[in-house]
């Protein structure tokens, strides 16, 4: 008797025991399937943002002239013996995915040289447009931008080398106008543009000039680049004279530290005298840069500049008894960039003539000229 009503403990214990556990497994399966609460939403992209640029200098220049002034187709740091700024801006732009603009002001010697033709009040416009998409993958803007021509831009920070090419600095580097956009796909980009003239925001006559460019990428690797310019380029109380103008680069990554591009542009104007030949113009680059190690590199740039009469780079209007002019210049650059938003520059360069073409400090005629040119830039 005393053995089964052990036994009938016992179990009674077990089952108790069991159901318990039973329980727990229970209520420890479903705390394992309550899905994890949900991951808060991603933030939109503010539409707004805000950037700016300052590129502080120094150059020095042999065999030239006794002034701070260096020569006059030399429009972006074209100042030597002297700390001094090239670029300030500061601006902010727009972007909804529908409608966009940019507001830009900037100071320095780049805009002290470059916009000497401009009203007052235009002087300090780096960028001001307003765009919107009039079906997908196309923009349309209006007011003033960057040129759509060259391998070069104002940023010098953007740029290969420190100084630009003579063909960047006898070339537009703004423009006002129109300017429609159209992306055929991803690795091609088609532009046209109705503009006031050739780096001009200000219309200086009752003509209107017209601009193409074609970007293609077929690879990672490499860009190609096509830009036209066509406008009657002069005054309203001179003669006409109508301006024809290419733009070519390509540039390719050869390798992980290796990257080559060229540049060639050729141009045509017609001359006050009738019936004589167009005033052309035409002018080679070749850069190659290299990466030394994650924060230095280097470009080497080799260039030529050929024009008849000196015309853009002496003079936008030459007279018929101007000289032809050629000059070939080479330059070497060292880069250091201990952030990704800084760039250490130092950059030595010369020029050469088969004829004279500036004076030195003495005041004679001089074939050649060389200059240093150093810099910090930053941008954020």
């Amino acid at each position: 008797m005393n053995y089964l009503l052990t036994l009938g403990l016992a179990l009674t214990a077990a089952s108790v025991t069991t159901n318990a556990l039973a329980q727990t497994t229970s209520v420890t399966d479903t705390a394992q399937v309550v899905p994890p609460p949900a991951a808060p939403a991603t933030a939109t992209l503010n539409p707004l943002t805000f950037y700016g640029f300052v590129d502080g200098y120094y150059g020095y220049d042999f065999k030239h002239a006794d002034t701070q002034d260096r020569p006059g187709f030399l429009y972006s740091h074209d100042r030597q013996n002297e700390f001094t700024v090239n670029n300030a801006i500061i601006g902010m732009r727009y972007d909804n995915g529908q409608v966009r603009g940019a507001l830009g002001l900037h100071a320095g010697t780049y805009v002290t040289a470059n916009y000497a033709a401009e009203d007052q009040v235009f002087k300090h416009i780096y960028e001001a447009y307003a765009g919107f998409r009039p079906f997908e993958k196309a923009w349309l803007d209006a007011g003033i931008f960057g040129s759509h021509i060259g391998f070069e831009s104002a940023i010098s920070k953007d740029n290969w080398t420190l100084t630009r090419s003579l063909m960047a600095e006898n070339s537009p580097y703004y423009e006002a106008g129109v300017r429609f956009t159209y992306e055929v796909d991803p690795k091609l980009t088609l532009t046209g543009l109705v503009l006031n003239g050739w780096q001009n925001i200000r219309e200086n006559n009752q003509k209107k000039a017209i601009g193409t460019q074609i970007q293609w990428k077929p690879t990672d690797k490499l860009l190609i680049n096509s830009s036209t310019f066509y406008g009657n380029e002069q005054p309203q109380d001179l003669a006409r004279r109508r301006r024809y103008f290419h733009d070519f680069y390509a540039t390719y990554a050869a390798t992980d530290r290796l990257s080559l591009a060229v540049v060639f542009d050729v141009g045509k104007q017609e001359r006050a005298e009738r019936g004589g030949k167009d005033d052309t113009w035409h002018t080679g680059a070749v850069f190659v840069r290299y990466k030394l190690a994650d924060k230095w590199s280097t470009t080497l740039r080799g260039e030529y500049y050929n024009a008849d009469r000196g015309v853009i780079i002496s003079s936008i209007s030459p007279m018929a008894s101007d000289a032809d002019l050629k000059v070939h210049a080479a330059s070497l650059n060292l880069d250091y960039a201990p952030t990704s938003n800084v760039v250490v520059r130092i950059e030595g360069r010369g020029f050469r003539s088969p004829q004279s073409f500036l004076t030195d400090r003495n005041g004679q005629p001089t074939d050649n000229y060389g200059n240093l040119t150093s810099s910090i830039a930053i941008s954020f």
